[in-house]
């Protein structure tokens, strides 16, 4: 299967761009407040008009309200939704049949122990920073990851990744998906195209 590319933390219709033209598959979009990301449904819906209909449109809640979610789905075209707070299983399953992803910010090996408990999509692998739900830019074990693998869903992997170490982190893994944000960003929620266009390229390459 081809690895798929996941741009998250998208806030302008000139990023979404460069990142589509970079080969994105899928185009995060953070309705989380207190994240530098954070942007309005008005805003994701804007944004989204604009995209190819094979690119992948992922919401990223944390911890919100079923309502505003429905609302998300409904008033900005999105069709994949990322859960990254403490949502629990039946939660983040009453959205079937849209395409469901839940994060888990990983610290050890006992961090692994409530991936099988969701029955979602994929299942997205994060660090785990101190009251951050991501986008941090930190790594994590990526032994963890391989571990996590023979669970037996596919698995995203973020947390710290960029233009410079996502081959590594492709060979190493081989996710079905690879994630970033803060590293392809010239600023917080800016993206740089020149990095986004390396990242690509290299986890591309790499699992092949």
């Amino acid at each position: 299967m081809t690895l798929k590319v996941k741009i998250c933390g998208i806030t302008n219709p000139g990023d979404a761009r460069a990142a589509v033209e970079a080969g994105a598959d899928a185009l995060g979009f953070m309705f989380y407040e207190p994240s530098p990301r954070n942007v309005s449904l008005e805003t994701a819906a804007n944004i989204i008009r604009g995209l190819p209909p094979l690119v992948a449109k992922v919401g990223v809640f944390v911890n919100a309200a079923a309502p505003f979610i429905r609302q998300a789905i409904r008033e900005c075209g999105i069709d994949t939704l990322q859960f990254h707070g403490e949502e629990p299983p039946e939660f983040c399953r009453q959205f079937a049949p849209l395409k469901r992803y839940k994060a888990f910010r990983i610290a050890d090996q006992a961090s692994l122990k409530a991936l099988p408990q969701f029955d979602t999509d994929a299942w997205l692998l994060d660090s785990y920073v101190p009251a951050k739900p991501g986008g941090t830019g930190a790594p994590f074990n990526w032994d963890l990851a391989v571990e996590a693998k023979q669970l037996g869903r596919p698995i995203i992997l973020a947390g710290g990744l960029t233009p410079e170490n996502v081959a590594e982190a492709v060979r190493r893994v081989g996710p079905y998906a690879v994630d970033v944000s803060s590293g392809v960003e010239s600023a917080p929620g800016r993206k740089d195209a020149r990095k986004m266009r390396d990242f690509i390229a290299a986890a591309s390459a790499a699992a092949k």
